[in-house]
């Protein structure tokens, strides 16, 4: 792996692990299980805190922390309503990461979670997010396109490519969004990224306890079954979700249009109807996840459910991941020379 070596050192230096590839949070996805499969196989995980009861938050960091001897991550939702008690159990714990997802973390919690002796990321979906980033001090940057599974943002990583990683080539940035192939990370990384973020093909490995289910829907899926849900109006802002199209889809619009008439008529305020929006996409993706009701449930994919047709071993996944960029920048190697 020579080739390659030379051109993800940065990313591996960073995350401290064998192989700069970062196993997205995904909630009731990304435990301590897949965590433990992704270090052991020498990529990067992160632990989904999603909006777990504090308790069970600190049960589930503190197994990774005493089982896994390697660098990983635990994933903060700023939006979620038990963000600041899990800000505060993370800063306490002996974790080496912290990554900032669903929403904009104040400087001031950046730089709480440095001084508490730990590295911090944040998402990035547009230039001026990504800028806003960098100057709240965040150590690295995973810029996310809308090809990516559950909440996402508007802009296309082809595009985020140009605008962000082009323009701070010497910044820590791991791309996200669409990847499913060790191609595509080769090429990625001869761009400037530091190393890459996947979740769909991730769900699809033997040690992902997601449902049965939820995996056969995965296999059966075409890229253009992965939509992104609208927004019908500005007085309830929503975050995009890329989900696969089911009735969870089809649910989510009409409770949209039953926050808005209530908003309309003062029946509730602004963050109560989005508190009931978030706790919308948490229940749905746990009846899909966990109790494999995959029409009523959510499926959130990303566009690369169109690449990913089987279940396989972690071991099998990332080797395959590995040897193909090595092998991609092998080939591009030949064409310059």
């Amino acid at each position: 792996m020579k080739n390659i070596n030379k051109i993800w050192e940065k990313g591996k230096d960073f995350l401290g692990v064998n192989y700069p590839i970062i196993s997205g949070a995904m909630t009731w996805i990304s435990d301590y299980d897949l965590v433990k499969a992704v270090s052991d196989n020498g990529a990067f995980p992160v632990l989904a805190g999603g909006n777990m009861p504090p308790e069970l938050f600190e049960k589930e960091l503190d197994k990774c922390i005493e089982n896994i001897k390697k660098p990983f991550a635990v994933n903060l939702i700023t939006i979620a309503p038990n963000f600041q008690d899990h800000l505060n159990i993370a800063k306490n714990k002996n974790v080496e990461f912290v990554v900032f997802a669903g929403g904009f973390p104040k400087s001031s919690e950046v730089e709480a979670i440095k001084k508490s002796g730990k590295r911090t990321m944040a998402f990035a979906s547009t230039e001026s997010i990504a800028k806003m980033m960098i100057n709240h001090g965040v150590d690295g940057l995973i810029l996310e396109g809308s090809e990516a599974g559950g909440h996402i943002g508007h802009v296309s990583l082809i595009v985020l490519l140009q605008q962000v990683l082009f323009e701070f080539d010497k910044f820590p940035v791991f791309v996200a969004g669409g990847i499913g192939t060790g191609r595509m990370i080769a090429h990625l990384l001869l761009m400037g990224a530091s190393g890459v973020q996947l979740g769909t093909r991730f769900v699809m490995s033997d040690e992902c306890t997601a449902h049965q289910k939820f995996k056969n829907a995965f296999k059966k899926a075409k890229a253009r079954t992965a939509i992104s849900t609208p927004q019908y109006s500005s007085n309830l802002p929503v975050v995009a979700v890329r989900a696969l199209n089911n009735k969870a889809m089809d649910n989510f619009g009409k409770l949209q249009f039953k926050l808005l008439e209530k908003l309309k008529n003062n029946d509730i305020s602004r963050m109560d109807a989005q508190y009931e929006v978030e706790a919308y996409w948490a229940g749905t993706l746990r009846n899909a996840v966990v109790d494999g009701d995959v029409e009523n449930g959510s499926l959130m994919a990303g566009q690369s459910v169109g690449l990913t047709k089987k279940v396989q071993p972690l071991k099998e996944i990332i080797h395959e991941l590995v040897s193909d960029a090595e092998k991609e920048i092998l080939r591009v190697k030949n064409l310059l020379c």
